[in-house]
């Protein structure tokens, strides 16, 4: 939103870490693409059989364009597949067909953090476009309070953030104890699998530090603490 010392001091470090976080799926992800499992499912079959197994009869899996565009859609039910992932039968999409799985049953059970986090996403919408505006125009009409609101509401993305990582990370958990406890996944192949979804995993973890260095940049702008060469 600014370009001024604090962004090149708190942000860009945050930003490299997060492209370092990008790689990291990419180049993980395409790794055990390469490794077949053993039992030769497909990353869709495998979603289908962990939905039955978990009575989820009302859920479509289905191909969706793009690559890791993978995602769960609670309002429509729907779990949708990559076109890297759906025909798969790689260690990597099988892992990442069980987490997207592993958020629908989050769902069903009525996971507490996930029911924080769609309750949430108005809230969350609403600050992440409306706090640029109040900030600026806070810092222009020299109107601290309206600059301060901006921040607060700016904060929300933040909150939205870091309640996204308990559910990442228990999507992870489920996917990976399903597949182990239901031999889908050998040992070894297991292994794989949990480091494509640790890779990924950390791309929310960068997300995070990138928003809280934002929020911290935009809190010493608005108290007076921008420096200026």
């Amino acid at each position: 939103m600014f370009l001024d010392y604090w962004y090149l001091v708190l942000v860009v470090p945050t930003l490299i870490l997060g492209m370092i976080a990008q790689y990291k799926v990419s180049s993980t992800f395409k790794k055990y693409s390469r490794v077949a499992s053993s039992r030769g499912y497909t990353a869709s079959e495998v979603a289908k059989m962990i939905l039955e197994r978990n009575g989820l009869y009302d859920i479509r899996v289905t191909r969706t364009s793009g690559n890791l565009t993978d995602n769960y859609n609670p309002q429509t039910k729907t779990v949708s597949l990559s076109e890297s992932v759906y025909d798969s039968r790689s260690v990597a999409a099988i892992g990442v067909a069980a987490h997207e799985v592993g958020h629908a049953i989050q769902h069903a059970k009525e996971y507490t953090p996930i029911k924080i986090r769609t309750a949430i996403i108005p809230i969350t919408n609403f600050g992440s476009r409306l706090s640029p505006i109040l900030i600026l125009l806070g810092i222009l009409l020299g109107m601290q309070s309206l600059a301060v609101w901006g921040v607060i509401l700016f904060s929300t993305v933040a909150v939205f953030q870091l309640v996204t990582l308990p559910v990442e990370f228990n999507a992870s958990h489920r996917a990976l104890l399903t597949l182990g406890n239901d031999g889908i996944l050998s040992q070894q192949e297991l292994s794989g699998a949990k480091k494509v979804l640790s890779a990924a995993a950390m791309t929310y973890v960068a997300a995070l530090i990138t928003t809280l260095a934002n929020l911290l940049r935009l809190i010493l702008i608005v108290s007076g603490g921008r420096r200026n060469d």
